[in-house]
């Protein structure tokens, strides 16, 4: 099935950040998305960030990573995307575009061989509308499951994939968004949808696709007061988080000025909770008390308790935080720890009951892609190339660093021993065993 729409909007001027994070206390403390959570490292890593959030328990990251040591293999990538590498089975799915945005590709890697099996143009597009130079045409995260894979590209489309064959599935090309400054908002599968938001200049709305036939389920504008008619301000590249809150999933979405939670099923709207800020990009996650930890890309953090109706800014934030927040990546939940890199290289570990900083230590370089946990410590991927680890703990110890690449704006994927990390030009496979 296919909707045509080709995008003509125009995106202007520079990528801002802006940081807040919401805490959502659930009676289960349950992440409900579609792929469950495990005690051991997984095969398989299906969306932005894997199926658990940036853990990847087992892995056994190794503490030195080294081209002549333990690299297994290396494969360059084409064009520039800042969209993070998907694993199912032996494959790896990853987008990337022209520096133009004139075409816009899906690429397969074999995980075990780091050969390209597949790399097809998905668009063509005459006049892509700008993008920021900080922000990338290949953006968002492809998501996969078993014989699917789920290519996004904002407004210039959505394609199902079969990951056997390569071929089309199905593909829309109706959702109109004004990016301003180029897409980011990744896709999530939840049950039989497919789910991303348009955050755009001059639309802003979440819609659920049947992940089967491409048709909408339901599509639910933003009901949020922006307090302002500028578009610029009403900008977000979020990717949704669904949890179990008193029995029933919803969909907790984050946007510019406040996060709203949605009937994951229905997308009927259950409350809205007002925080400020815009360009929101990190993922929601759940601590282990219910804290639902979002960030609205401007350095300020939230913590909410989401069982209230309506707008529940004034009754159900429980604190705040806004110093070293990260405001590009997304954080960490350790135990009853929230663990974060900041953007200027900044790990911070805080206190999930009341958001105050247990330690804070400059581990130097700039961050965009989020850190991942092996279940004894945490790797971080600099811009630059700096990778460095450090212990899951309340007192703060550096225990290894190294340098690969031209630097990484994409965060890490990890399917069992094998760690895949995407640089500004290559696809890496490190070997833990």
């Amino acid at each position: 099935m296919l909707y045509e729409f080709n995008p003509t909007s125009l995106v202007r001027s520079c990528l801002q950040g802006v940081l807040v994070v919401v805490c959502c206390v659930t009676i289960t403390g349950v992440a409900a998305d579609s792929f469950a959570q495990d005690s051991q490292a997984s095969s398989n890593w299906p969306v932005f960030r894997g199926a658990q959030h940036g853990h990847a328990i087992g892995a056994k990251i190794p503490l030195e990573i080294d081209e002549d040591k333990n690299i297994k293999w290396k494969t360059p990538i084409h064009g520039r995307g800042w969209s993070s590498p998907v694993i199912w089975g032996d494959q790896i799915w990853l987008t990337t575009a022209t520096k133009d945005g004139k075409k816009m590709s899906a690429i397969c890697v074999d995980l075990r061989s780091g050969e390209v099996l597949r790399d097809s143009v998905i668009h063509e597009n005459e006049e892509p509308a700008f993008c920021h130079p900080v922000n990338s045409y290949a953006s968002p995260t492809p998501a996969i499951e078993e014989g699917r894979v789920y290519i996004h590209f904002g407004s210039y489309g959505t394609t199902c994939l079969n990951t056997k064959t390569g071929e089309t599935i199905w593909q829309r090309l109706d959702f109109k968004c004004d990016h301003f400054r180029g897409p980011g908002s990744s896709p999530i599968i939840y049950e039989n949808m497919l789910i991303v938001a348009f955050d755009g200049f001059d639309e802003q709305y979440v819609v659920a696709l049947n992940k089967e036939s491409g048709e909408t389920i339901w599509k639910t504008d933003r009901e949020i007061d922006y307090g302002t008619d500028n578009g610029d301000l009403m900008k977000a590249y979020c990717t949704g988080s669904v949890f179990e809150v008193g029995g029933r999933p919803i969909l907790v979405y984050p946007s510019a000025v406040a996060t709203v939670a949605y009937e994951a099923k229905t997308g009927e709207p259950i409350w809205t909770a007002y925080h400020a800020g815009m360009n929101a990009s990190a993922r929601p996650v759940m601590t282990k008390n219910g804290l639902v930890v979002l960030t609205n890309g401007m350095g300020k953090m939230v913590a909410v308790d989401p069982r209230g109706k309506g707008d529940i800014t004034k009754s159900n934030i429980k604190w705040r935080a806004a110093e070293a927040i990260a405001k590009k990546s997304s954080q960490l939940i350790v135990g009853d720890r929230v663990f974060m890199v900041s953007d200027k290289g900044v790990a911070t570990c805080m206190n999930q009951e009341n958001g105050e900083a247990i330690w804070r230590e400059r581990i130097g370089g700039k961050y965009a892609a989020s850190p991942v946990f092996d279940g004894e410590k945490i790797m971080a991927i600099s811009e630059d190339g700096l990778i460095k680890f450090f212990k899951a703990d309340d007192e703060f110890k550096l225990l290894g660093k190294s340098k690969l690449g031209d630097g990484f704006m994409a965060s890490p994927a990890i399917a069992g021993k094998r760690i895949v990390l995407r640089s500004l030009t290559h696809l890496y496979c490190v070997s833990s065993e």
